[in-house]
């Protein structure tokens, strides 16, 4: 089995693939700028949101950063505009706008 994802690639053989259901390798989002994927933006409106960190969870890119138990701006570069984070806002804090911005 495979422990290390850089080897994984085209011409890896099928005996060579990561097993199902594990995890292999972590954090490489970070290595990744999966924001330029995205076709909608997310606005985060400051005067509306009232902390209930909702969304955070909610992100599956882990792009809404918290520190000191307060969300922060939207991080774009992982950003894929998905909208999820829009509908688990209970506050109306979070808007998706159509394109890349």
């Amino acid at each position: 089995m495979a422990s290390d994802i850089t080897r994984l690639g085209v011409d890896v053989k099928w005996q060579d693939l990561t097993l199902g259901c594990t995890i292999v390798g972590r954090g490489t989002s970070e290595s990744f700028n999966t924001g330029e994927w995205r076709t909608d933006t997310p606005l985060f409106i400051l005067e509306k949101c009232k902390q209930c960190l909702l969304c955070a969870p909610a992100c599956p890119d882990s792009a809404i950063p918290v520190e000191n138990g307060k969300r922060g701006e939207f991080d774009l570069d992982h950003c894929k505009g998905c909208g999820i984070c829009e509908k688990a806002c209970p506050f109306d804090a979070i808007k998706m706008l159509k394109g890349e911005r």
